[in-house]
């Protein structure tokens, strides 16, 4: 199951976009983190880059 984005959490920092290695998260226009799920392998990688915790692994 691919990470979940808690978009009231979320400061559009970047930081799990950068950290996830096939490029499954992505920002919106509106600044917020996105996951696509069918890109997303679920390695949990973007989970400890967000600086506020705004990224789960279900």
């Amino acid at each position: 199951m691919p990470v979940t984005v808690n978009k009231d959490v979320c400061i559009g920092c970047g930081a799990c976009e950068g950290g996830c290695p096939v490029g499954a998260i992505t920002l919106t226009a509106e600044g917020q983190a996105d996951c696509n799920a069918e890109v997303c392998i679920d390695c949990g990688a973007c989970v400890g880059t967000c600086p506020v915790e705004a990224i789960s692994q279900d």
